[in-house]
């Protein structure tokens, strides 16, 4: 395998680091939600 492959080329020989991916992208979309969440407060009327 030569040090020059893109990404593209390089997923599209590796079909599971699609799936690997997506699972990262997602679990670090829920993280910045809940600490997001989690550093603002609402003190009420």
């Amino acid at each position: 395998m030569s040090q020059s492959m893109s990404v593209k080329d390089r997923i599209a020989s590796n079909p599971k680091l699609i799936g690997m991916l997506f699972t990262i992208l997602l679990l670090l979309t829920q993280a910045g939600a809940a600490a997001g969440a989690a550093g603002s407060s609402f003190a009420g009327p």
